[in-house]
């Protein structure tokens, strides 16, 4: 085994930990191998390993994040211009909050500040899509490949959604309070690395308490998949028999309201049960950009031509990267 490939599997995929659970419950009589045994292993599992990653990775770009206080990530998306001010604000979604929700104050204080729509918008679609905790649990998944495509491409959708907005000149249809709004314009203070540590540690504790009931029905729900729904069902809907599995996919995704983290253990299930990769990744993709209650939040700072126009690029951005990847999947797995 490679280095790259133990670290994938035990350090970040903790193979141990799911084989030192397994003998845990044999040792207290359960059948692993039976659905009620192989239920408990997999909650169990899933439920420790998502939540040592959650801590570590939340603590991580917590730090990092501290160096890009509202403030600044203004300053720093208005030195740019063009496609590059798209591309820049997307890769500062990256080290935002998980949850969409969380990342719509932040793009109305953007757009109040008067940054250009496009940019702003850049920054809104990235946020929730890709960040880094998705390409380490991804890679944790589906492997490196899989998982680096996929940032590259929700990047990719991010940029061009913002740019399209840009050039259809949609700022009448951003709400009037929000355009009018005063930006005030405060200098952050300059933190200590001790400072930054503990707000990272803070972050971690806030981000936890609010994300751990999705990990529990998240894994919940991959445990059922997993253990007690044929392969056949999973197949027949999700698999490359049904043309019609990406999109009912991401459908399926957009009313449920959660973040990577929840989504990670029904991914995991799905692939294991035979659903298609770009079906799962399009389902992902739907759950962390256009949950409901975020897009409920985004009517009350935009009108709904802007709005339908968001959903709009980013359904069709999400089924298109869904059927890529399921053409590309005998390459990339």
């Amino acid at each position: 085994m490679g280095v790259w490939q133990f670290i994938q599997d035990q350090v970040l995929g903790m193979k141990w930990l799911n084989e030192l659970i397994g003998k845990g419950l044999s040792l207290l009589g359960l059948d692993i191998g039976e659905r009620v045994g192989g239920s408990i292993q997999f909650f169990l599992y899933d439920t420790l390993k998502i939540t040592v990653l959650l801590c570590f990775l939340i603590f991580v770009i917590s730090y990092i994040q501290s160096y890009f206080p509202p403030e600044r990530s203004k300053r720093i998306l208005g030195r740019f211009h063009g496609v590059g001010a798209n591309i820049i604000s997307a890769l500062l979604g990256t080290v935002t909050p998980f949850f969409s929700c969380s990342s719509i104050p932040l793009f109305i204080g953007f757009t109040s500040a008067g940054l250009p729509l496009g940019v702003t918008f850049s920054f809104l679609i990235s946020s929730p899509m890709v960040d880094l905790g998705s390409l380490i649990l991804l890679m944790s998944i589906f492997g490196t490949k899989v998982a680096i495509i996929y940032v590259v491409v929700g990047l990719v959708i991010a940029v061009a959604g913002g740019t399209l907005i840009e050039k259809l000149h949609m700022e009448p249809y951003v709400e009037e309070f929000i355009r009018k709004a005063e930006s005030v314009d405060l200098e952050s203070p300059a933190l200590t690395k001790r400072e930054r540590a503990q707000f990272a540690k803070e972050q971690v504790a806030a981000t936890f308490k609010k994300v751990f009931p999705y990990i529990l029905v998240g894994v919940g729900i991959g445990a059922v998949i997993h253990n007690w729904i044929p392969e056949s069902w999973i197949e027949a809907v999700l698999g490359g028999s049904n043309p019609f599995g990406v999109i009912l996919a991401a459908l399926a995704g957009i009313p449920m309201y959660a973040d990577i983290f929840g989504t990670i253990p029904v991914a995991e299930a799905l692939l294991h049960k035979g659903a298609q990769l770009g079906t799962i990744l399009s389902f992902m993709m739907a759950v962390t950009t256009l949950s409901l209650p975020s897009i409920i939040m985004l009517r009350k700072a935009v009108k709904p031509k802007l709005l339908a126009l968001f959903v709009g690029i980013c359904t069709i951005g999400i089924i298109l990267v869904g059927y890529l990847f399921n053409m590309l999947q005998a390459l990339l797995i």
